[in-house]
């Protein structure tokens, strides 16, 4: 498996299938930005709400060929096999991504458990060979990486718009980002010491740093 982020914000994504599978499958792709299409007779309640909201557009009936036609994603959640299979078979013959629940020889490609802190993302894969170890793993990351994660990573974008804006080598700028990334930066952010963050900028950035102090002490609050 080779891992990659897809961006699928707008892109056609469908998801065959109504229950629960089907359900955190839709939630994640709608948290990703993607059109989606749900093909199943019957769907859960959730699934049911955000179609009459018009989050998601629900085919009712069962699957047949064309359905998953012109998605970039195509996911396989029922519970019938011979439709997995199917499924499984129209979307590798069309090219298409596909991942069926279950049935990890059937996927080209997995969808991994992820700690997510803003737009900070760590994702946790083992190959379909064991969901229950990338939830514990990931249980353990969520108590490691907390939110003041999202703030640094905030002040490091930040940072890296005045410093790309300035008169800097590549080397040079490794430098300066390595001097910012302080091994204490990450306590500073979570016990709210925004005067020891702020001096610290000045002294690595200068005085008249333009990194917006007040903006990320409105992120520490």
């Amino acid at each position: 498996m080779y891992p990659i982020c897809l961006d699928i914000k707008d892109k056609l994504c469908v998801v065959v299938g109504g229950g629960e599978v089907a359900l955190r499958k839709v939630q994640g792709l709608l948290a990703a930005g993607a059109r989606v299409r749900v093909v199943s007779p019957e769907v859960v309640p959730e699934l049911d709400l955000l179609a009459g909201q018009g989050r998601i557009e629900w085919q009712r009936k069962t699957y047949a060929s064309g359905d998953i036609s012109q998605a970039l994603l195509v996911f396989a959640a029922t519970d019938d096999r011979a439709t997995q299979q199917l499924v499984c078979r129209q979307a590798d013959s069309n090219g298409q991504l596909v991942n069926v629940a279950d049935d990890p020889a059937c996927c080209n490609f997995q969808v991994p458990a992820c700690l997510r802190r803003g737009d900070l993302t760590i994702a946790i894969s083992t190959n379909g060979k064991s969901p229950a170890v990338s939830a514990m793993i990931r249980g353990k990351l969520e108590r490691e990486f907390g939110p003041e994660y999202e703030v640094l990573l905030n002040l490091m974008a930040r940072v890296r718009q005045q410093v790309v804006a300035g008169n800097h080598s590549q080397a040079e700028r490794k430098k300066i980002y390595n001097k910012i990334l302080h091994e204490d930066i990450v306590e500073w952010i979570r016990r709210g010491k925004v005067d020891l963050l702020r001096a610290h900028l000045q002294t690595v950035l200068g005085p008249e740093t333009e990194v917006d102090i007040n903006a990320l002490n409105q992120d520490i609050a």
